[in-house]
């Protein structure tokens, strides 16, 4: 929080700054506009370590995109093929796209582009494809050692970068053919954008973008104060009034759940030193009363104040998503039974339960600085105190969580579009791998589903291998199998809007990080 003293004149530099970006005389003209999106990238704007699989690349074509309705379409790609086997990709693409340096977007830019993000060790992962070769001016071929039923979803979020600027600070000065460049960077302040002139799609009617970079605080405050068209806030926030602005809210599947540790604390650490395994959270009973016994409408209701709704898997109401994962939740009574046959009791009459000498109690933790997931964290150990389990909170740093994510409960945030993250979250093979499969869940009935899918022909036929990998009736990853996460809710993401910025038709939006807002921006347009 910032101290009082130091706030005003914060937000006067802020003012100041954005006064500055805009057009003289002007400071809310017609093609310019002023956004606070959060979501500055650490790793710069750089699609193969990541940059756009969350959302809009906003500098980037990609070869396909999603319509507004979440329909595949083409972008810089004019059609696809593929084998039947699902080991050959051919990809053609248009010929009049040029970066915004006026050069030529080649086919060499496209193999180069998929080529170097297989071997980059970002967060795209392009295991299975073995390489991209040109066939010609206009044509790609994708060769692949296994089927990779997901690859589509990489030609929707992999930008396209060009083979003659791409270098190690690439990120950070980016190139691209989607329909912005970047103009200025300055890190933890701001970012500008210009249309770029050699765009083929739809040209935005704004000459300038400015994004600004703040907390929370500051940010609200320059809404108020009239500086900014558009604002991200948390859902506290969603019930201010702001002059000259309405309330958008934006349904996702940006989902926020407790991640558990699954197996039991043996001494084991990681080759960081990390401890591994918790015995409360290790037994299936406990994950299983904590996912009977959280109210996720009143979650809803009481931390995201009505933005939102319950969340029970990572991919409700998703095409991949199995719908055996709605479980009746609320159910205090029902998880009190479940405990008592379990052998978790309280014999000595403190109000937490124990079995065979072992208390019922663990701690979950939270980003210190994420006010949504304090309130979920702080909600759950309420709720679960009231079943006999002894919950801790505390808030930590992300550099600290990295040492607590294998051994205590860990409120963490996913939501994609793409179902390799249920691969990443449920697959033994990423057991221990970063925030992945932290908990280091393994089930072979699971593996074997989830392994399936990914090599399924064609994503139609993967959708449903991804269904039974949560549930197939008798196992599964989701609460009604081995409940390795108790999933809590599925945010809103909550924007101020100018009122005389139309912004057009929002999509469901996938984690909050990349501006998924941004997806249609060069639809949107400034009404008088």
């Amino acid at each position: 929080m910032i101290k009082k003293q130091y706030f005003f004149i914060l937000l006067a530099v802020l003012t100041l700054s954005i006064t500055m970006a805009l057009p003289p005389g002007n400071a809310t003209a017609k093609d310019s506009l002023v956004l606070a999106l959060r979501g500055e990238p650490a790793d710069g704007f750089d699609p193969l370590m990541g940059w756009g699989r969350y959302g809009n690349p906003m500098f980037y074509s990609t070869l396909l995109k999603y319509d507004n309705d979440l329909n595949i379409t083409n972008d810089l790609a004019t059609g696809y093929t593929t084998s039947g086997d699902g080991l050959l990709w051919t990809v053609t693409i248009r010929t009049d796209a040029r970066f915004s340096d006026g050069k030529p977007v080649r086919a060499e830019d496209v193999a180069f582009t998929f080529n170097k993000a297989k071997t980059s060790g970002g967060k795209v992962d392009l295991s299975l494809l073995k390489k991209a070769v040109v066939v010609s001016s206009d044509t790609i071929k994708f060769h692949f050692d296994k089927p990779d039923s997901t690859f589509i979803h990489k030609l929707i979020t992999l930008g396209i970068v060009p083979e003659h600027l791409y270098n190690q600070g690439y990120g950070r000065h980016p190139v691209g053919s989607g329909p912005f460049k970047l103009t200025s960077w300055v890190e933890g302040e701001q970012m500008s954008v210009e249309p770029n002139p050699y765009y083929y799609g739809q040209a935005s009617p704004f000459k300038k973008i400015t994004f600004l970079y703040g907390n929370e605080d500051t940010m609200f405050a320059a809404a108020k104060a009239g500086q900014l068209d558009m604002v991200v806030v948390p859902a506290h926030l969603g019930r201010q009034k702001i002059k000259g602005m309405h309330v958008k809210a934006v349904v996702s599947v940006d989902n926020r759940g407790l991640m558990f540790p699954v197996v039991k604390d043996e001494g084991k650490k990681t080759a960081t030193g990390a401890p591994i395994g918790n015995d409360v959270a290790a037994d299936i009973a406990i994950r299983k009363a904590v996912n009977m016994a959280i109210d996720r409408n009143k979650f809803v209701d009481g931390v995201l104040y009505g933005f939102g709704r319950p969340a029970y898997f990572v991919c409700d109401g998703l095409a991949w998503d199995n719908p055996a994962n709605r479980i009746k939740d609320g159910d205090p009574e029902g998880a009190r039974k479940l405990l008592e046959a379990a052998g978790w009791t309280d014999s000595d009459g403190d109000g937490i339960r124990e079995k065979n000498g072992l208390k019922a109690e663990f701690t979950i933790v939270y980003p210190a600085d994420r006010s949504v997931r304090q309130g979920l964290a702080l909600a759950s150990a309420d709720m679960l105190r009231d079943i006999g389990l002894n919950v801790n909170v505390i808030g930590k740093s992300w550099d600290e969580i990295k040492g607590l994510r294998h051994s205590n409960v860990i409120v963490y945030g996913w939501g994609s579009h793409n179902p390799i993250e249920l691969y990443q979250l449920y697959h033994s093979k990423f057991s221990g791998q970063g925030s992945s499969n932290a908990g280091f869940y393994k089930n072979p009935a699971v593996d074997g589903y989830l392994d399936k899918a990914v090599s399924s022909p064609s994503f139609e036929k993967s959708v449903k291998w991804w269904k039974l990998s949560q549930w197939d009736g008798k196992t599964g990853a989701g609460p009604r199998g081995d409940a390795p996460w108790a999933w809590l809710v599925n945010l809103d993401h909550v924007y101020f809007v100018s009122d005389k910025l139309d912004i057009g038709k929002s999509r469901v939006e996938p984690h909050g990080h990349g501006w998924p807002i941004t997806a249609n921006i060069t639809e949107w347009k400034w009404v008088d």
